[in-house]
């Protein structure tokens, strides 16, 4: 496109921007100079089957008014920065998916990266999942590729059924491949989800993310997206482009935003994050995918008893037996019961060993709680 023309393109953006008193810079950006089928293949998540991208920006609008009213859940803090949580940065560099529509690997992988981290309370740990692992092999393995790209529970089902490697065991490249770039002994470096939810509450959203970790997040990217240089995001435009996955690391009740980690690498948007309106493009209302844990290779499935450890916080919700403990040195734990009055009485006494100050033991097992002795 002449530069004449990009320029009266972005100050037509930039006056419909202000019209609508919306608090963003547009600016021409690595995206913006991209030709349309080039800023396609940047994007990659599909909408459910029977429905389009134009469905789901109805059911959002519909939405949107009670997704903004919605309150926070007791305990969570009015604003979250996983990037700066009393100093410490719980969330992986920004990546580059580049050339290829592999969104939903980035950002499920991003997303179980800083669950990593926040688990076991290091944000220093360098931890770096193969997007590459994911995309080429397990979503191959689907029919997915560059040009159709995927689904976030449908790549996290795989992370939680046969698991993804390191990134060195299987270094990313934007370009369609067929699985054969993993190293010969990449079956004994497999991290795995222990398990994941689907969020419908931007509720449980903040709560989750102020004390589990990242989330995964799908939203209607909209031409004049591909300008965003800073502030909070707000559309100006109807021209769709595609359905994108990225990363949520943070809210802002005062600003009324998320704060999200995206793949188009550094340079673009704020330092490779963006900043986005609650109930804009359907990224709270289209598929939030929340994972519960996440077990290194060397961790398997070997139960590990945990002994002293502090109880210093308690979670759980209206899911049947769904409770978490944070116990020091070691992070968040899911409460394991087969029974109500089994998981009532692990609940019970993690209240009382929090409020009495006294350590207990636990057996452990993929990051869940089969047995809790209060000492």
């Amino acid at each position: 496109m002449p530069d004449n023309e990009q320029n009266s393109l972005l100050q037509q953006l930039r006056s419909r921007i202000a019209a609508s008193g919306a608090a963003w810079t547009a600016a021409e950006t690595s995206m913006s100079v991209l030709s349309d089928e080039e800023f396609r293949r940047r994007l990659g998540a599909q909408p459910p089957p029977g429905k389009s991208l134009s469905d789901l920006q109805r059911e959002a609008n519909a939405k949107r008014a009670a997704l903004r009213a919605e309150v926070r859940e007791a305990g969570a803090p009015a604003s979250y920065d996983l990037r700066n949580v009393g100093g410490k940065n719980f969330i992986s560099p920004i990546r580059d998916q580049g050339n290829c529509g592999s969104c939903v690997a980035f950002g499920v992988c991003a997303a179980l990266e800083g669950t990593f981290r926040v688990e076991r309370q290091a944000p220093t740990n360098p931890v770096d999942l193969s997007e590459a692992h994911l995309f080429y092999c397990h979503g191959r393995a689907q029919g997915r590729n560059c040009d159709n790209g995927w689904i976030p529970d449908q790549a996290l089902t795989a992370c939680k059924n046969t698991g993804i490697v390191d990134e060195a065991c299987y270094p990313y490249t934007a370009g369609d491949q067929n699985c054969t770039g993993r190293c010969s002994d990449w079956q004994q470096r497999l991290y795995k989800v222990t398990d994941f939810q689907v969020q419908t509450s931007t509720a449980a959203m903040k709560t989750w993310i102020s004390s589990k970790g990242p989330l995964t997040a799908c939203f209607i990217v909209y031409d004049d997206f591909r300008y965003y240089r800073s502030g909070i995001y707000h559309r100006a435009s109807d021209l769709e482009r595609g359905g994108h996955c990225v990363s949520m690391v943070g809210y802002d009740d005062n600003a009324q935003c998320w704060i999200c980690k995206n793949s188009w690498g550094a340079g673009w948007g704020e330092n490779g994050f963006f900043r986005i309106g609650y109930g804009e493009c359907a990224i709270d209302s289209w598929q939030v995918c929340a994972v519960e844990g996440v077990t290194a290779p060397q961790e398997g499935d070997q139960e590990i008893w945990q002994r002293n450890r502090m109880v210093t916080a308690l979670w759980c919700n209206d899911q049947v037996r769904n409770g978490w403990i944070y116990a020091d040195t070691v992070g968040w734990r899911k409460l394991g019961a087969d029974t109500d009055v089994t998981f009532a009485n692990m609940l019970s006494q993690s209240a009382s060993a929090k409020a009495a100050r006294r350590p207990v033991n636990f057996l452990e097992k993929s990051g869940t709680i089969k047995e809790l002795y209060v000492l």
